[in-house]
């Protein structure tokens, strides 16, 4: 099974309807799919829904997917640096579900796991817990939070395989790992394809069974915030 494809459009296609789920690997814009968020783009593909820790910014990530009005329901952990999503969402244009970022990645790792649901302490008290099951579990008060599977899921990876096999670079491996293995088909981006046996089975991130395309390219990694610091004269 061929799992190299040639382009983001090309690993896209055919995988894409209106209304799908998506679950998307990335923190801010480390690690980000970039590429594939491009392809996406592109295709013209509404109604989305899409499980991510943000939404980028106004101009980069999935905050471009936002400014041509593509996703109609974010589940996102954190909502800042991003105006257009403050603003669809504060005028009822955009659906949103808050997740404290922990309970999101485990739902995604759940999901991933083929665990349907689990239970945490995060969240009972206050909005987060509305409309949930609460159970006792040694005298303390836990929320029922649902596994995420999704139609699809977006990565980002540093080197992968021909099988598929990945290997994240330091932070931007954060959400990537969850959200590769909760989609019913995972597209991976990846800087640099590596022949077969060269990556040592004990730095494999993400096992190739969990991959089904992957496509490599350039990325631009942007910097979401940058600080200097004056340069000092003598």
């Amino acid at each position: 099974m061929n799992k190299i494809y040639p382009g983001a459009g090309a690993a896209l296609e055919g995988l894409l309807h209106d209304g799908m789920f998506i679950a998307a690997g990335g923190f801010g814009l480390c690690g980000i799919p970039e590429l594939l968020i491009d392809a996406l783009r592109d295709s013209g593909v509404r109604d989305l829904t899409i499980a991510s820790n943000n939404a980028g910014v106004d101009d980069f990530g999935l905050g471009i997917l936002l400014k041509t009005r593509q996703i109609r329901k974010m589940i996102s952990s954190y909502v800042g640096e991003n105006a257009e999503f403050m603003r669809q969402y504060l005028s009822g244009e955009l659906e949103l579900e808050f997740n404290p970022q922990g309970t999101l990645a485990e739902r995604m790792r759940a999901g991933g796991a083929g665990i349907p649901g689990f239970y945490t302490a995060t969240g009972v008290g206050t909005v987060i817990a509305d409309g949930k099951e609460h159970k006792e579990f040694d005298g303390r008060t836990y929320i029922l939070e649902r596994g995420i599977i999704a139609d699809l899921a977006i990565v980002k990876a540093w080197k992968a395989d021909p099988s598929g096999n990945l290997v994240f670079r330091k932070t931007a491996r954060n959400f990537n790992a969850p959200a590769a293995t909760c989609g019913r088909v995972c597209v991976a981006e990846v800087e640099e394809i590596v022949p077969l046996g060269s990556l040592d089975p004990d730095t494999i991130h993400l096992p190739g069974i969990y991959v089904h395309r992957i496509v490599q390219g350039a990325h631009e990694k942007r910097i979401e915030q940058r600080t200097t610091r004056k340069r000092e004269t003598a």
